[in-house]
């Protein structure tokens, strides 16, 4: 079994630092609950790398909020349920339709500038949205304006503090609540983090996979790190691929946006034709994980490794101006978009499960909060709806600060809390290697199209690796293979444990959705294995 702790260690013999509120992560989860916190609170914000490193950063198409007069928070509600494949939390989706366009409002306020036309906030359309309800900035740079406004309003906050370049080892717990976090310094020492409230905003979990749309942060530590401490995780096995990832040779599984696709851009195969009427009614504008599968399905037929997008029936000056963070990293490549069809295939893109929440964004272990990405608060069900998340990071980051002043503050010191599994020897093949063959490993057998014999094999590898817990680790990168491996075994059983297909999970030996088997979801308990749970799904 996976150990609660990575590491050997006895709080007394290590530095011990108190705050009010942790802060992990710094995407627009982190730097918003932060903002937030430090209101009344002293905060600190943990980042391995940097506070400018995270998903939020990358996020290019905008966010999903009701801002248009012929929109409602009821057209928002259905296109939502519709696209979680009847496993959404009526009440998260509820709560994100009607306190969205606030939460935009509030980063509006922080400095956030998103586009306007002729003096109105500018919407676009996006897959499985009825409306036109998607805010963006800079074009196709919505994340990065959204982190540089909030980033600058945390720098100026006396009461944050940001530490970058520290890593969570893991969380602590004591008498049944979490009380802080095991931290390794920049320069290899470590200290205990003690605090009355601990958020976890550490984004997802796309480095799972060899082809993703993730930066290289993204290898699934809070998911795991959660789980070793003794939090319920839902819904592992709902992994959203992005259709349409630059598939070009010297160039990374950049993200060309579904907004791209929202303003007219039209999807050919190696052959030129256009395929998606074959698949569905929405064509270019279905359910990604509908789009995905479409993709790789006309990639196999034409023996091709991409298909084609193309945007070169619009002018010019409007694909610069809409998507000039696009145009620009492809010109990089020697692709000029409005001219030149661009290479596309699926890649690991967003995680819909997490560590379990209440409409409080509180985790099954009190004080232990999740928000963003790493959470699951029932909003996505089994497949996210497009530009919800960065809504939901908003939305449920104010739930979780209104509940943190309800929180008591700990009255004690933590020093009796140790573990001793006797680690001495460290890992003996190269992290790096270990890392890319687990890549593999879930590209080959829990990908996009999974059925039980995969499934099985891809376990079977996963579980040759587990050794490494009873490693004595030290390094950064040992850390995340272990979280990436954690998250690796967590998604691949639920989805061996599911016998259907629903949402962003695909099986091809069960190709059918079941509502009277499986309109429920898959928890996973670190000491009790996959429990299920009925879905609140109307």
């Amino acid at each position: 079994m996976i150990p609660q702790y990575l590491v050997d260690f006895d709080l007394r013999d290590i530095p011990t630092v108190k705050t009010d509120c942790i802060v992990i992560g710094s995407g627009i989860a982190g730097l918003f609950t932060a903002i937030k916190a430090s209101e009344d609170r002293r905060v600190i914000m943990i980042t391995k790398k940097s506070v400018m490193e995270s998903n939020t950063r990358y996020a290019q198409g905008g966010i999903a909020a009701v801002i248009a007069e012929d929109d409602s928070p009821a057209y928002h509600r259905q296109d939502t349920l519709m696209a979680g494949a009847g496993l959404c939390s009526s009440t998260a989706v509820d709560a994100l339709v009607n306190e969205g366009p606030g939460g935009v409002h509030e980063l509006i306020r922080l400095g956030t500038l998103f586009d306007k036309e002729d003096g109105v906030l500018a919407l676009t359309q996006e897959g499985a949205h009825s409306h036109r309800r998607i805010l963006h900035a800079n074009g196709d740079a919505t994340g990065y304006e959204i982190v540089r406004a909030l980033a600058e309003q945390v720098a100026e906050h006396e009461n944050i503090e940001v530490w970058d370049d520290h890593y969570v080892i893991d969380l602590i717990t004591e008498g049944g609540e979490c009380v802080g976090a095991l931290l390794q310094r920049p320069g290899g020492g470590r200290l205990f983090l003690q605090g009355d409230a601990t958020i976890l905003c550490s984004g997802g979990a796309g480095q799972l996979y060899r082809y993703t749309t993730n930066p290289e942060v993204a290898t699934g530590d809070g998911v795991a790190i959660a789980y070793r401490a003794g939090a319920h995780i839902r819904d592992m096995e709902f992994i959203q691929f992005h259709p349409t990832a630059l598939s070009y040779p010297g160039a990374p599984r950049f993200l060309i946006s579904e907004a791209v696709r929202g303003e007219g851009a039209v999807l050919r195969n190696i052959n030129g034709e256009r395929f998606m009427e074959r698949y569905h009614d929405l064509l270019e504008l279905a359910p990604r994980d509908i789009v995905a599968r479409a993709i790789v399905s006309e990639m196999e037929h034409t023996k091709s490794t991409f298909v084609y997008l193309d945007i070169t029936h619009e002018s010019p000056e409007m694909v610069k101006h809409r998507f000039p963070t696009i145009y620009e990293t492809c010109m990089g490549y020697g692709l000029d978009i409005t001219s030149d069809w661009i290479p596309v295939a699926p890649a690991a893109h967003y995680m819909m499960g997490g560590i379990k929440t209440d409409l409080n964004g509180e985790s099954t272990i009190p004080r232990l909060f999740a928000c963003g990405e790493v959470s699951s608060t029932g909003l996505h069900g089994a497949n996210r709806l497009a530009s919800n998340s960065l809504s939901e990071a908003i939305v449920f980051g104010q739930r979780i600060i209104d509940r943190i002043h309800e929180l008591s503050p700990l009255d004690r010191d933590v020093l009796s809390v140790n573990s001793n599994e006797g680690r001495v020897d460290s890992p003996t093949q190269a992290i790096v290697e270990r890392r890319l063959k687990l890549q593999k490993v879930m590209v080959r057998y829990a990908g996009l199209r999974r059925n039980e014999e995969m499934l099985l094999k891809g376990l079977d590898e996963l579980k040759r690796q587990l050794p490494i817990f009873g490693s004595a680790l030290s390094k950064r990168e040992e850390y995340e293979f272990a979280n990436m491996l954690t998250c690796c075994l967590l998604v691949t059983e639920s989805a061996l444990a599911r016998e259907e297909s629903r949402g962003a999970h695909y099986r091809e030996d069960y190709p059918q959705r079941d509502d009277d088997q499986w309109r429920k979801h898959l928890l996973q308990i670190r000491e009790l294995g996959i429990v299920e749970e009925l879905s609140d799904d109307v």
